[in-house]
């Protein structure tokens, strides 16, 4: 949390480690930026409460420098009693992600903070898609942009059922969550042994069976996921 209001700061990380979270306090942007530094992995912050006029650097400095910078993306709430539209859009466009306008009422904060967590849980989600599928293109040699397409493809065909064919109950979020995962569809390539997947001639009857399991190999992995997380689709 950076500002330069060490009263406001202070009440304001108190209720919010009494609620869970882990805080780390700056009185502006150059002191933030410093710490910043010397965070790392897991200690490295992924939501940002800043206030706009600190001294030595203030908000809009911090936001465009550490977007210019970042290698990890971090959710920024703006914490401001402008009323100016000007302010607002000026922030935007450097990259603030929400807003929270003084006096601040706690309640509205930590829903604003909610909604910075599940930002960030579904960019942890998307990576891990994407980690797991890049490991399956590397075990079979995919050309380039595979992944790229069968997804692009896919949310597509998805979208287009969604509307042309109301009797499947496709809806609009089913076919985007189908195009999410799509990479994964050669998962099970990474169960299938070298001498059969990089094998430079035509596959035996035998060796094409074992190919085939692929699929049945990944279909099992996220059936037992979703046996142990049913709950989470309920």
């Amino acid at each position: 949390m950076i500002d330069d209001d060490i009263i406001q700061r202070m009440l304001i990380a108190e209720t919010l480690k009494n609620d869970g979270f882990d805080i780390m306090e700056a009185e502006n942007g150059l002191h933030a930026l410093a710490l910043l530094k010397e965070c790392s992995g897991d200690s490295y912050p992924r939501i940002i409460l800043t206030d706009l006029h600190m001294p030595e650097m203030d908000g809009y400095e911090f936001i465009a420098h550490l977007r210019k910078n970042e290698l990890h993306y971090t959710y920024i709430i703006v914490l401001t009693s402008d009323d100016d539209p000007d302010a607002t859009i000026r922030c935007l466009s450097l990259g603030a992600d929400d807003f929270v306008h003084k006096p601040i009422r706690i309640e509205e904060l930590k829903l604003r903070l909610q909604g910075g967590v599940r930002v960030m849980q579904l960019e942890n989600y998307q990576q891990m898609i994407s980690s797991l599928a890049k490991l399956a293109e590397y075990r079979s040699e995919e050309t380039g942009y595979h992944l790229e397409r069968v997804e692009h493809y896919t949310r597509i065909l998805g979208h287009d059922l969604s509307v042309h064919e109301p009797g499947l109950q496709l809806t609009t979020q089913m076919a985007e969550d189908i195009a999410l995962v799509s990479p994964l569809h050669d998962i099970g390539k990474v169960a299938i042994t070298d001498n059969i997947l990089h094998k430079p001639a035509r596959l035996t009857g035998e060796e094409f069976e074992a190919m085939k399991e692929h699929a049945v190999i990944g279909g099992k992995l996220f059936y037992d996921l979703y046996k142990q997380n049913k709950n989470s689709y309920n």
